[in-house]
């Protein structure tokens, strides 16, 4: 059970913060599609800081000897996530200053953000994807051995800091965006911007606010999904984990408490596709799943369908805000 929790936090925690960024900029009135983009872009500048560290390999093999791992780790996060927001001002001057279609922006992003990664990466390591080498992901890793055996073991053993930061930067968000002054302007600005225009809140400034924060959540879960999920390597994709936070936001009907339990479920189905061949669920040494005979495609599609079969049912009740996509013009009412 112990290695089910700490595997499904791996895929949950990136889905969560990438869906709580479609939030933020739909509620200010910007379509974003480009969640994929931003998190592949974020994803490769905070590995190419690595990267670029580990050029000098005994420097940096010294200072995670010396406990400063995790530091690496923060800086690394903090760089993928302004990378992030400053990837998203793309979309935001696209939608706001040109007033362009918001989904073809959105997808000119997505388009962008892989071709650029893989030339970098192509420029920088002479090959096809960039790999974080000597161990990175074991750096960052919380390791309390002595909780073995216990449930302290599901959440504190062989964890990642990121887990901790990004449910801490969920909770603090969803509260900022729902119970302060300035979150309440950002949602007025999505449903009726006219309304809050005439009462002197900008429009213009509150929509570039929601779209930079979502650049910079879709770079930051870009980057621990790196990390997490993906090992450490960079290849100009994050297998569609962008598109399933889009669904997981509609299936949270834009609300933080839906998204959490999207984010668990669909988790939960990414968690199973990968570890399926491992899963030992009562600890009694018996693979159930894989015990079953079913092919391994069988398991990879599980969270796709389950994506398709959730829009299928809940899209139609969803309630998006009224002013998403629409371009602001001063002068209509």
């Amino acid at each position: 059970m112990a290695f089910l929790v700490q595997s499904l936090f791996k895929y949950m925690v990136p889905m969560m913060l990438v869906a709580l960024a479609g939030v933020f900029a739909e509620r200010s009135g910007i379509i974003n599609i480009a969640l994929d983009g931003m998190m592949i872009f974020g994803s490769f500048i905070g590995a190419l800081f690595v990267y670029i560290l580990q050029a000098d390999k005994y420097g940096i093999q010294l200072a995670i000897e010396n406990g400063q791992g995790q530091w690496i780790f923060l800086a690394a996060m903090l760089i993928a996530a302004v990378a992030g927001g400053l990837f998203s001002l793309l979309l935001a001057f696209s939608a706001i200053n040109l007033k362009a279609d918001q989904t073809i922006g959105g997808t000119a992003l997505n388009l962008l953000a892989p071709a650029i990664s893989l030339f970098f990466i192509d420029m920088i390591c002479s090959q096809q994807y960039m790999n974080m080498p000597y161990g990175t992901t074991n750096w960052f890793l919380v390791r309390n051995e002595g909780l073995q055996g216990t449930i302290g073991e599901w959440f504190f053993d062989r964890m990642y800091i990121s887990t901790y930061i990004a449910f801490a930067l969920f909770i603090l968000l969803a509260l900022w965006l729902y119970k302060t002054k300035t979150g309440l302007r950002l949602r007025s600005c999505g449903e009726h911007p006219q309304a809050a225009d005439s009462v002197g809140i900008s429009v213009k400034k509150m929509r570039y606010l929601g779209t930079t924060i979502s650049g910079m959540l879709g770079g930051l879960g870009g980057y621990i999904y790196v990390v997490c999920s993906a090992n450490g390597a960079v290849q100009g994709d994050v297998q569609g984990v962008g598109f399933i936070a889009l669904a997981i936001m509609i299936f949270g009907n834009w609300k933080p408490g839906g998204i959490a339990l999207g984010a668990f479920l669909f988790g939960l189905l990414r968690c199973i596709s990968a570890t399926y061949a491992q899963l030992d669920i009562n600890g009694d040494g018996v693979c159930l799943l894989a015990n079953l005979g079913l092919p391994g495609y069988f398991y990879n599609i599980l969270p796709y369908v389950a994506v398709l079969i959730v829009l299928i049912f809940t899209a139609g009740k969803s309630r998006c805000p009224k002013a998403e996509g629409i371009p602001y013009d001063k002068g209509q009412r």
